[in-house]
């Protein structure tokens, strides 16, 4: 795994907490999704700067190429936010597989990204590594950047609880 840390004591930027058991399911569920990519949301206690996983909500990709890219339908993303608030969690952030690629933001994935401050995990499952990042939507610091509109993807400390 890359970027996994037990200890959140002492560390600058952005961090997501993600118990071991949702760790698991999400990555059984991109085994289980290859070749094309799978997808879900994430609810629990959100922070701009920390975040922690409780809870996590699988959708179906109804991307027209769902082999590299993913998409969540919209009514289907409503009915998880309403589910998961109507629990007491806030929208934590999102994740989705690589079945093919590494755990970064593609170049499609900076371009479709639009909850500012929000994790995006990806899984990539070759080799299995899990990349965790915030979407920033202002500009001025380092990142993977989106031409449009100046926001970047901020590499996020991913800790297993």
């Amino acid at each position: 795994m890359t970027e996994l840390d037990d200890s959140v004591a002492g560390a600058g930027g952005p961090t997501l907490i993600l118990p071991r058991s949702i760790r698991e399911v999400i990555v059984a569920r991109a085994r289980e999704g290859h070749p094309e990519e799978i997808c879900g949301i994430f609810g629990g206690e959100y922070g701009p700067e920390r975040s922690h996983v409780r809870s996590q909500y699988p959708a179906e990709n109804v991307a027209e190429t769902p082999r590299t890219r993913y998409r969540i339908d919209p009514e289907a993303q409503l009915e998880r936010f309403e589910r998961l608030e109507a629990r007491g969690e806030e929208i934590v952030g999102f994740y989705h597989s690589h079945p093919q690629g590494p755990p970064r933001p593609s170049e499609t994935d900076v371009a479709s990204a639009t909850w500012p401050d929000r994790s995006y995990v990806i899984v990539s499952l070759a080799p299995l590594e899990i990349g965790s990042w915030r979407w920033r939507s202002s500009d001025g610091e380092a990142g993977i950047e989106n031409a449009t509109d100046g926001g970047r993807f901020e590499r996020e400390r991913l800790v297993l609880e």
